[in-house]
């Protein structure tokens, strides 16, 4: 990918109709959606990006082609394919994969670690030019008054739900627990959630006081939970985040592009509606780069997680679907009966930033510093911790322009920060 354009959603004032289809425009204000055509072929010169300021054509810049009239990306030769679209692992190119004319088995990706984005994708990030907040309202800020500060022992450590409603095991995330015990001076307490839903209740009630929260939830808790989202991680290979994937099965060779998955015959699933990468994204991306809009062209049905997004795909409950690269990574590392193979990639997104670390805005400054001491100003390479949980180390954000492209995407959809849509 070059460059980080960036355009605009177009403000309607919210949905005034069933169709979804409103455009993004090319400005040079401060709210953009950065790059995240994911490289999908556009029309602004050919350099792999996808044009800006193009409204949907049904994939003409925005995808690959409909049906079986795909392009030449492959001779078909993978694994005995009768799918012209579908390219050679050696021709997948992490700089421009050129999704309008080919497919990728997910070996591809993950041969080229393209599962995550790079630091330089984080520092364009977090150099974007915003001067407000695009969606909702911004962190709420310490209180003027000392007496509303909250200075709790123990400070509880709320731990974002994982895939199949499981979450992180204590044990792998003891390490930062004891660190945090030793900047703050405080007993640090691990509390699992079941739920994205509970997570932002917890802060809101003030049970919880930091840890760590989806993407696609971020944006509630700062609106609902009075979270701060301050520092995201970055991996032991000095990657971050994830992208959003369009999957099928690999045998589904009449499956080559987002337009397929319009047809009547093709079953699509999304995984949660606060999910940025399950829902969120792929509503407004797909809307926007292939005139695909989820809801009217194909009926959304909710797996409930990515894990079970990519086991319904694998067994033939679902066709075709959104998913979460690093999550569908995690499972097949994870399990011996679903392997990469099973999957074929019809289109990726630029990366998306990870889900953040977060802390009440009320808290004692003095614990917020050590709260930072143990994320930001601790070097997590080559520890143990390290190895269980992906995150070398955390690098500060500011929440307004690295989550800005995720509040452009939740404004396109219309989203309102109520605790019955998550």
């Amino acid at each position: 990918m070059r460059g980080f354009q960036s355009v605009m959603v177009e403000d309607t004032g919210g949905r005034t109709g069933p169709s979804s289809r409103r455009r993004f425009i090319l400005t040079g204000g401060a709210l953009g959606l950065a790059g995240l055509a994911g490289c999908a072929g556009g029309s602004d010169g050919g350099d792999g990006e996808a044009g800006a300021g193009l409204e949907s054509s049904g994939g003409d810049g925005g995808g690959g082609g409909d049906g079986g009239d795909g392009g030449s990306g492959g001779d078909g030769s993978d694994g005995g394919s009768s799918d012209p679209m579908l390219a050679e692992a050696s021709e997948f190119d992490p700089a421009e994969p050129n999704w309008e004319e080919n497919n990728y088995l997910m070996t591809a990706v993950s041969e080229n670690d393209y599962f995550q984005g790079s630091q330089t994708d984080l520092e364009n990030m977090r150099n974007q030019d915003v001067e407000k907040i695009a969606h909702g309202n911004p962190p709420r800020e310490l209180p003027d008054d000392e007496s509303e500060w909250v200075d709790p022992d123990p400070l509880i450590f709320v731990d974002k739900p994982g895939e199949s409603g499981q979450t992180q095991y204590q044990d792998t995330i003891q390490p930062l627990l004891d660190r945090l015990e030793e900047t703050t001076g405080r007993t640090v307490e691990w509390q699992p959630v079941d739920s994205n839903a509970a997570t932002v209740e917890s802060f809101r009630a003030g049970r919880g006081h930091l840890g760590d929260i989806s993407t696609g939830t971020s944006a509630f808790g700062v609106n609902l939970g009075g979270i701060v989202p301050f520092a995201v991680p970055i991996s032991p290979s000095g990657q971050f985040g994830y992208r959003l994937l369009a999957i099928t099965r690999d045998d589904e060779h009449d499956i080559q592009s987002v337009n397929d998955f319009a047809r009547d015959n093709v079953t699509v699933t999304h995984s949660e509606p606060a999910s940025n990468s399950g829902n969120q994204a792929p509503s407004a991306l797909f809307d926007q780069f292939f005139d695909v809009t989820a809801g009217e062209d194909y009926e959304r049905e909710f797996s409930g997680g990515h894990d079970q997004t990519a086991r319904g795909i694998a067994a033939g409950d679902y066709d075709a679907g959104p998913i979460c690269s690093t999550c569908v990574d995690d499972l097949v590392q994870s399990t011996e009966d679903i392997d990469y193979d099973d999957f074929k990639v019809v289109w990726a997104s630029n990366p998306f930033p990870p889900g953040p670390m977060v802390h009440r805005y009320d808290l004692h400054p003095d614990i917020v510093e050590g709260i930072k001491e143990a994320t930001i100003g601790t070097d997590w390479t080559d520890t143990e911790y390290a190895e269980n949980t992906g995150e070398a180390e955390y690098v500060e954000i500011d929440y307004k322009k690295v989550f800005n492209d995720i509040l452009i995407i939740q404004r396109y959809n219309g989203v309102e920060y109520e605790s019955g849509n998550l």
